[in-house]
């Protein structure tokens, strides 16, 4: 299976996915921190992880999949969100929040 089987296979079969540098647990950047940080905050219960730094395919496949340079990137119901910038000021302004309802 290619990187990019895998990556559309985990963005569509979790509800919401975090491709990060590092774990929850030890975020490996201080973007991947806060985009943790935002979710936590958020009360997310149902969020895949990825460590991109595992596997170097998906490091580089995943920046093609969204045709976005940088890591974090999150996705929610299969659609791409952002990165770390986007998601704070989607948390700041309350959107992400909707987005996230129900999952």
């Amino acid at each position: 299976m290619s990187a990019q089987d895998r990556i559309k296979e985990t963005v569509t079969g979790n509800p919401v996915v975090l491709f990060m540098k590092g774990t929850p647990q030890f975020p490996q950047c201080g973007f991947s921190a806060t985009a943790i940080q935002i979710l936590k905050h958020l009360g997310v219960q149902k969020l895949h992880t990825v460590n991109v730094l595992e596997d170097d395919e998906i490091r580089q496949g995943i920046k093609d999949y969204a045709n976005w340079p940088t890591i974090p990137q999150l996705y929610v119901k299969g659609e791409f969100i952002g990165g770390c910038d986007i998601m704070k000021e989607m948390f700041q302004s309350g959107e992400l929040k909707k987005e996230l309802e129900g999952l």
